[in-house]
């Protein structure tokens, strides 16, 4: 690679400035094989910690809604209770009425609280209804919460072991790239990380092999091939973008 110079103690040529750029682009690339030897491990992980979230929000709801539920069953057991001893003393007022109009007034209080029970038992089982539902529900989603805390816990272990095993050689590659940023211009490295961002395969700087675009292969013309040689001038492919170089300054030839 070329030996990384201060802008302030030279005056950087274009020549070293493509050097620099394709030392930039290797050191780049060797990340981005770091960064697939991960794989989706990282996106894998943050779906895993979402839908756990998404779980554990969702048993919360289902533990609150349970116990409505049993504080309506417990309110309706109450109230039906209390219908029960109205019944009682109602019809212990009906053996001492004095007329057929208080009788019939008593009747009806008991026919009402009668009803008031029917319905209150009425309730009981649909709330016992969906009690049960909502146990079992939340018997799945606990199951499947179990399930995908252990495969969260797997993934992060298998994040954390090549994370640990790259970890030094990442950052050693960082901060060569780093380095080699210094000496490129603030509109060329920005250009070049935009090339580079919009790439698929990562490549903002190629070399020029068999006569074609090391990115997207199409056949670059002689003069123009010879303009990517003498390095006089930045060129870039007319058909993806990328920056060219040639074999030698790449040291591959």
């Amino acid at each position: 690679m070329a030996k990384v110079k201060n802008l302030a103690e030279i005056e950087v040529s274009i020549e070293e400035k493509l050097k620099a750029l394709f030392d930039l682009q290797s050191i780049d690339s060797e990340v981005d094989k770091i960064t697939i030897l991960r794989g989706e491990l990282p996106l894998e992980v943050q779906d895993l910690e979402d839908e756990i979230e998404g779980l554990t929000t969702r048993l919360n709801n289902l533990s609150e809604e349970l116990h409505n539920l049993e504080h309506e069953i417990t309110l309706k057991k109450n109230q039906i209770t209390e219908s029960q001893g109205l019944i009682k003393k109602y019809e212990s007022q009906q053996m001492n009425v004095r007329n057929n109009r208080e009788y019939d007034s008593l009747s009806k209080e008991i026919e009402f609280q009668t009803l008031e029970i029917q319905l209150s038992e009425k309730r009981i089982r649909e709330f016992s209804e969906k009690l049960d539902e909502r146990k079992k529900i939340i018997e799945d989603s606990k199951s499947v919460l179990s399930e995908k805390q252990k495969d969260l816990v797997q993934k992060q272990n298998e994040l954390e072991q090549i994370v640990a095993e790259t970890k030094k050689e990442e950052e050693h590659l960082f901060d060569k790239s780093s380095e080699f940023e210094k000496i490129i211009e603030p509109r060329l490295l920005t250009a070049y990380k935009r090339i580079r961002g919009n790439a698929r395969n990562g490549l903002a700087v190629v070399t020029v092999e068999r006569d074609a675009c090391g990115g997207c292969f199409n056949k670059i013309p002689p003069q123009r091939q010879l303009d990517i040689r003498t390095r006089k001038k930045i060129i870039v492919c007319e058909y993806c973008g990328r920056i060219l170089v040639d074999l030698e300054l790449a040291g591959k030839k």
